[in-house]
């Protein structure tokens, strides 16, 4: 499994497998992990190679030749709590917390493609945000909003 990550906030790129022979690569979530990271503090937590898959599917099944723009990853509790603080529409006990949500888009693909692609997969909770230019994609019960 291949994923290709543009971070829309510090504009870093990554292309790589992550999965082979039947197991996760350490090495490469390593690095994803970094791209993921917080980038408001540059904290760096482990993602969750669960949403990885659940990322390479969606992309499989849209055509993500592009790859995924990263608007949010993971999120250190300092900054959940100021995103809180700003709008009702951030969960307090976010998963984006525990490296088990990821907010994206893809080029050339229009949101509610993205969205009704996460749905059909039923891999987790799918949030739709026109007004913002991105879905929330997460590993938790499934669920829509």
């Amino acid at each position: 499994k291949r994923l290709k990550l543009y971070h829309t906030h510090t504009g870093e790129t990554l292309e790589r497998v992550f999965w082979a022979d039947g197991r996760y690569l350490p090495d490469a979530l390593a690095e994803i992990n970094t791209l993921l990271r917080d980038h408001r503090n540059n904290q760096v937590a482990p993602i969750a190679p669960q949403l990885l898959s659940l990322l390479a599917r969606i992309g499989s099944l849209v055509g993500a030749s592009e790859g995924f723009h990263v608007i949010s990853g993971y999120r250190s509790p300092q900054t959940n709590q100021l995103l809180a603080d700003r709008s009702s529409g951030v969960a307090r006990r976010s998963l984006h917390l525990d490296g088990k949500a990821i907010d994206i888009r893809i080029p050339g693909r229009s949101l509610v493609d993205v969205r009704d692609a996460a749905l059909s997969v039923r891999g987790g909770g799918v949030g739709f945000y026109p007004e913002s230019q991105f879905v929330h994609v997460d590993i938790g019960r499934v669920r829509r909003w």
